[in-house]
């Protein structure tokens, strides 16, 4: 049997997530206090308490769950420990939602005007565990302080309605950064000035022993500046013209843009080895983590060159203007995500033309990246049951997929055919105009004036074909349904070939190619027989209608020899590039689940690597498209 005071708590809940405001009316807000220790973040734990207003019956709490930027219900539930209510020195007692696991019901009694709440967040060690703010946070000499993941609040209200006074406790000697406004700091205790949930959550603290600030264009405002966390002091030790390349960055956002959305930004920048590797989008600040030495190793820096400048542009396209489906009153009501082509496909364009624009790749790495990508899609024989809009709608579900069978399940695709897609825009507006007008001019009139502090201001799809037509008149509502729907075959090349350039493929590893299997120890051979390998042989993905996949190979067997001889990297570039010149086929001795069998290719066509190449019978667009303004 269910009692009666359960049934109507459960139904305020409920009244809650589709009323977000129905109580605001009658009764204010509530103002919560949190006060997060942090001082064993190297044990990757933090300890966080609450004082939370409440008024006798049943007090409804949730831990966010949508959170924004990350596409899905991520909030890390799994990683809440220890929880506890009290009120009055007294215990109380409580449950989890039976239809929400991110949601609780405690028992308050009679006289009680407020509860404390507390709860541990367990960091996943080992940067492989969890993802986004679910994922690895804390090392022995750094952490990152994401507040969704430290706290509960109030149904009943809105993330704007809601405010928070929030205060941090340090180890000893660790300095921090955050695009939140300080109150006071009495060692290594820090009280931020109260703010609504929306922008507490929306303003990570970066922490660590080794931290370095610095400031992008000074006396300018808005100010921007560099927080950089590492585990070691060397890995913050990098020329200056990679300070220059990201003080450039501002220079070109702002000639892109033509307005900030911001009061302040600060880039919150991890270098390390063990925690996850992502970007996190912030109006004021942005979330980025890549491996320890990427400021200072030319390799990893060509790897995760277009990293910061994308999670940058979200503060225009994301954060300031973003789709009505993602702008959801709190955490817990679920987001729609089929304007991802537009949030993340458009930045992730703009992210790499401002990479080149900045300085920190050069138009020929910008080339070799445009082609790695067209060279993946063209390989990604998922395409031909699945198309683009789905790679977007299903987002909330899959995009915790594994890597195998990758190419044929068909992964979060709205980032790189996108990034093809917009330049194809970018090209029509070009054409359309005769060189008169860019995307440049749709950025500015859809993500510029007036600059001022952060908003979000929705959008539909009827609005982004509208503000195209404003930059060059064109059947853009066509051209969208057509490259959102379509089954290819083959990568969207429109882009590419309208901006002067062809996709090629030769034996010639470019030093993206070259860059990409040194650091992740993988060889590369997709686009000739069809597999991608770990260094050690196994298999991580094949290419199905290509050699491997129809002789029968699939992703998780394990390549052991290569023409009766052990397997190495070497091994195979040497098999493919001799099959040019000989009828017999390659033989692959492959294990699988403790069976061994051997495969017989016949492929005769060499290594095969992808690259652009001028087309002469057309302006060189793409030149221009990535040249400093």
């Amino acid at each position: 049997m269910t009692n009666l005071s359960g049934i109507i708590s459960r139904l305020l809940f409920l009244c809650a997530l589709f009323v977000p405001s129905m109580f605001a009316a009658s009764t204010p807000a509530p103002h919560v206090t949190l006060s997060v220790d942090a001082t064993e973040a190297p044990r990757k734990i933090f300890h966080a308490t609450m004082t939370i207003p409440a008024k006798p019956g049943t007090l409804t709490l949730s831990y966010p769950k949508w959170i924004p930027g990350e596409h899905g219900p991520t909030g890390p539930i799994q990683d809440l420990a220890g929880l506890k209510f009290s009120a009055n020195g007294k215990t109380l007692s409580w449950r989890r939602d039976l239809l929400d696991g991110w949601t609780f019901h405690v028992d308050v009694p009679a006289g009680v005007s407020s509860v404390e709440a507390s709860l541990d967040f367990i960091s996943p060690a080992g940067s492989d565990g969890g993802v986004y703010t679910g994922g690895a946070t804390a090392t022995d000499k750094m952490a990152v302080i994401n507040w969704n993941a430290m706290l509960l609040y109030p149904a009943g209200w809105t993330s704007d309605e809601l405010s928070y006074s929030a205060s941090l406790r340090l180890p000893a000697d660790w300095k921090f950064g955050t695009s939140l406004a300080v109150a006071s700091q009495s060692g290594a205790e820090i009280k931020f000035a109260p703010v609504s949930l929306t922008m507490l959550i929306d303003g990570p603290v970066i922490t660590g022993q080794y931290l370095k600030v610095v400031p992008l264009n000074p006396g300018q405002t808005p100010p921007a500046e560099m927080d950089v966390a590492a585990d070691g002091a060397a890995a913050l030790d990098a020329p200056p013209e990679v300070w220059q390349h990201y003080k450039n960055l501002i220079t070109q956002t702002n000639a892109l843009f033509g307005a900030q959305h911001y009061r302040d930004y600060h880039f919150l920048f991890s270098l390390s080895n063990h925690v996850a590797h992502f970007g996190l989008e912030h109006h004021e600040s942005n979330d980025s983590r890549l491996s320890e030495r990427s400021l200072v190793d030319p390799t990893a820096r060509l790897l995760g060159a277009g990293l910061l400048s994308h999670e940058f542009v979200h503060s225009w396209n994301g954060k300031y203007r973003r789709p009505a489906d993602l702008a959801t009153p709190d955490y817990e009501k679920p987001m729609q995500t089929d304007l991802l082509w537009v949030y993340e496909g458009l930045t992730d364009y703009l992210g790499e033309m401002l990479s080149a624009r900045m300085g920190e790749r050069t138009p020929e790495e910008l080339r070799d990246s445009l082609a790695y990508t067209a060279a993946d899609l063209d390989h990604t024989p998922g395409r031909a049951w699945r198309n683009l809009q789905d790679t977007a709608d299903g987002v909330p579900a899959m995009q915790d997929a594994p890597r195998e069978w990758e190419s044929w399940r068909r992964g979060l695709d709205y980032y790189p055919e996108d990034q093809l897609t917009w330049l194809w825009a970018d090209v029509i507006i070009r054409q359309q105009t005769h060189g008169q007008k860019s995307l440049d001019d749709f950025c500015r009139i859809f993500h510029g004036p007036p600059s001022g502090a952060p908003q979000v201001k929705t959008y539909t799809f009827d609005d982004v074909i509208n503000t195209l037509n404003q930059a060059a008149a064109y059947d853009w509502r066509g051209f969208w349904t057509e490259r959102l729907t379509n089954h290819g075959p083959g990568a969207p090349l429109g882009g590419i070939e309208g901006s002067g350039w062809k996709l090629v493929y030769d034996d010639t590893r470019s030093g993206l190619v070259q860059a990409v299997e040194s650091e992740r120890g993988s060889v590369n051979a997709a686009y000739s027989i069809g597999l991608n390998l770990k260094g050690d042989g196994t298999i991580t993905d094949t290419v199905e209608g290509l050699p491997a996949a129809r002789a029968g190979i699939g992703p998780g067997m394990k390549l052991v020899a290569v023409n009766g001889r052990k397997f190495s990297k070497g091994v195979l570039q040497d098999a493919l590039r001799e099959g040019k010149n000989s009828a017999a086929p390659i033989e692959l001795l492959v294990e699988n689940t403790e069976y061994y069998k051997t495969y017989k290719l016949d492929y005769h066509e060499g290594e095969k690597f992808p690259h652009l190449v001028r087309d002469e019978s057309k302006p060189d667009l793409l030149s221009d498209i990535i040249k400093a303004r």
